[in-house]
């Protein structure tokens, strides 16, 4: 065991907000994020984890990252339901207080959650979670080089998903 040193179970908190920020970048549903959040910490808790490096947030961030595709994996093996309107909570807790700011970044995150997977992980780990991209490159197992340029066309598609969106009320204002 030499050079490894055991995950502190103790300190799994301080990553919690960074780690639901990831979260609902990859789900795209703040509800969602709480759940594979949830899930992630009972995984990680199961059992002793031994980590090579100092990094604890990398190493949660590809738990998460690997609980995220687990679950859509599951999910499409399981046949779909429908939802009845009133069996969706419309309410968000938060959006009360700020609702602008409520309703911008559900955009962002719908946006993020959009992405191709490969893009999603990559701006997920760096502009949600705060990652640099050294980081991101050791938790995703890719090349930093492949970390910037992914980040790079991640971003520009966010930023034309975003620009897409704010075109769309227009229109539809400007025909009323």
């Amino acid at each position: 065991m030499h050079g490894r040193r055991q995950l502190d179970p103790d300190r799994l908190g301080d990553h919690l907000d960074r780690l639901y920020r990831a979260a609902w970048g990859l789900c795209g549903s703040p509800d969602r994020a709480e759940d594979l959040v949830q899930e992630t910490f009972a995984r990680v808790l199961a059992r002793p984890r031994f980590l090579r490096s100092e990094d604890d947030l990398g190493y949660l961030l590809r738990v998460l990252r690997n609980t995220f595709v687990s679950e859509l994996r599951s999910a499409s093996r399981r046949p779909r339901t429908e939802l009845q309107a009133e069996e969706v909570d419309l309410v968000e807790r938060r959006a009360a207080l700020q609702p602008e700011a409520a309703a911008e970044t559900r955009l962002v995150y719908s946006a993020i959650a959009s992405l191709s997977g490969e893009f999603r992980e990559v701006l997920v780990a760096v502009d949600v979670a705060g990652l640099s991209y050294k980081e991101t490159a050791r938790a995703l197992e890719l090349p930093e080089g492949t970390v910037m340029s992914r980040l790079f066309r991640a971003r520009q598609q966010v930023i034309r998903a975003l620009q897409h969106e704010q075109a769309a009320p227009q229109v539809s204002q400007s025909r009323s």
